[in-house]
């Protein structure tokens, strides 16, 4: 449980700080030695312990910061008790103070040392926000990349005493 504490911290703290508005450095490993509490109409399992699905209104929580989705999945790797990956699917939306991230999915992949937000991704801090097709997070470089795609481009919304922006856009 202890790695899925870090991964989920990792998840959940680099998606909500990043957006000041993804300007600061991501640290990488983030850890934290807080409880995560996780709440759902349903947990499975398959036969051989590779991957736990929390299913129906999922609440997880890490101190001040919280994820709400419709399902999250944990896909662990081959050692006992490693994460690889953990996925948040449906109406994902992670919260700490006045920071807020949305997305229809958000993928963390530990080996990749990678956060991808699609399905409409959104960043804010405050009044500001940043928009696109696909926002990812190298944790291990710390540096963030915003995509547009076909008919969405990329959009940032800074307000006069926001924070600025520091990422990488492709058109």
């Amino acid at each position: 449980m202890r790695y899925f504490s870090a991964l989920l911290a990792s998840l959940l703290l680099t998606v909500v700080i990043v957006p000041s508005v993804l300007s600061t450095p991501v640290p990488p490993g983030v850890r934290s030695d807080q409880p995560i509490q996780i709440k759902s109409n349903e947990l499975s399992s398959d036969g051989n312990g590779k991957v736990a699905v929390f299913s129906g209104s999922v609440v997880a929580r890490q101190g001040d910061v919280t994820i709400y989705c419709d399902l999250l999945r944990v896909h662990y790797g081959a050692k006992e008790r490693d994460i690889a990956k953990v996925e948040a699917v449906g109406n994902v939306r992670i919260v700490q103070g006045n920071r807020q991230g949305l997305a229809g999915r958000a993928l963390f992949d530990n080996q990749a040392g990678t956060i991808i937000l699609e399905e409409n991704p959104r960043v804010s801090q405050g009044n500001d926000t940043i928009t696109g097709k696909v926002i990812t997070f190298y944790l291990n470089e710390q540096k963030s990349v915003v995509t547009g795609g076909a008919g969405q481009r990329v959009e940032a919304v800074i307000s006069p005493k926001g924070t600025g922006i520091n990422v990488g856009s492709k058109p």
